[in-house]
C-alpha cells in the first residue's frame, strides 16, 4: 500500500458534506489539506473541526478559473507542492426542462462541470510534477437520467466523461484520475439538513474512506470509475 502521510490535497466544496468527510479522512491519515468554498465562515468552522493544524482555508469559486489558479498558487506557497486534487464542489437545481431557468442551468454546468475543469486545469502542472491523483465526485445521476433532472444529469454525465478523458490524457504522466459516482449520501446538498432519517444512506465518512483507499492502492492499479450505492433502500 502507498504511504500518503505528508501528501498535500486540495478539496473543493469542503466546508460540509462529502467534501468535509473527504478532508476529515485525509487529515486523519496524515495528509495536509487545503479546503475551499465560497462561504468563508463555514470554511473556518470546518477548519476548526479538522483541528486547524495542516489545514489551509481558501475562499474560491470554482466557476472562476482565476480563483482556482490562485488557490493552487497559495497551496504550493504554503505547503510546497500539491499531490491530490478532489473536485467535489457541486449544486443541484431540479425542474422540468420547460420550467428550468437559464440561471439554474448555467449555475449547474458552470459549477459541476466547468468548475471541475478549472480545478484540474489549474492543478495539472503540479499533478504531473508530483505524479499525483485527481478525483472528481460525480453521481449516479451521471449514468442514470430522471425526470426534472435534465440540468443536473447533463452536468454529471459531462463530469464523468470529462474525468475519463482526462484519465487517458494524463495517465502517461503517472497521474491517476478517478470519478466516484455516489447514490444517496447524507449531506447538506441542496439545502438538506442531515437527520436521523438519513442513517440508511452512504455517509460522507464512507466516501472519505474510499478516497483514502484509492490513494493507498498499488500505483499499477487504477479504478477509473466507481459506482457506489447504499446497501439497502430506505
Amino acid at each position: 500500500m502507498q504511504n500518503i502521510e505528508n501528501k498535500v490535497a486540495y478539496i473543493t466544496g469542503a466546508s460540509k458534506g462529502i467534501g468535509f468527510g473527504i478532508a476529515e479522512a485525509l487529515v486523519k491519515n496524515g495528509v495536509k489539506a487545503a479546503i475551499s468554498g465560497r462561504d468563508t465562515e463555514a470554511l473556518k468552522q470546518a477548519q476548526q473541526a479538522l483541528g486547524n493544524q495542516n489545514v489551509l482555508v481558501l475562499q474560491s469559486d470554482v466557476r472562476n478559473f482565476d480563483d482556482e489558479f490562485k488557490a493552487v498558487e497559495k497551496i504550493v506557497s504554503e505547503f510546497g507542492k500539491l499531490d491530490i486534487v478532489i473536485a467535489n464542489a457541486g449544486i443541484g437545481k431540479f425542474a422540468p426542462i420547460d420550467q428550468m431557468s437559464l440561471e439554474d442551468w448555467n449555475a449547474m454546468i458552470d459549477t459541476n462541470l466547468t468548475g471541475a475543469f478549472h480545478t484540474l486545469k489549474a492543478a495539472s502542472g503540479q499533478l504531473k510534477e508530483n505524479k499525483g491523483y485527481y478525483i472528481s465526485i460525480a453521481s449516479l445521476a451521471g449514468a442514470n437520467f430522471f425526470a426534472n433532472g435534465a440540468g443536473y444529469n447533463a452536468s454529471k454525465f459531462g463530469l464523468v466523461g470529462f474525468t475519463q478523458a482526462a484519465m487517458l490524457d494524463l495517465r502517461n504522466y503517472d497521474v491517476k484520475c478517478t470519478t466516484i459516482m455516489p447514490g444517496s449520501v447524507t449531506s447538506n446538498f441542496n439545502g438538506h439538513t442531515p437527520n436521523e432519517d438519513d442513517k440508511w444512506k452512504i455517509q460522507p465518512s464512507d466516501i472519505g474512506q474510499m478516497v483514502v483507499d484509492l490513494l493507498k492502492m498499488n500505483p499499477n492499479v487504477l479504478p477509473s470509475k466507481i459506482e457506489v450505492r447504499p446497501t439497502k433502500t430506505k
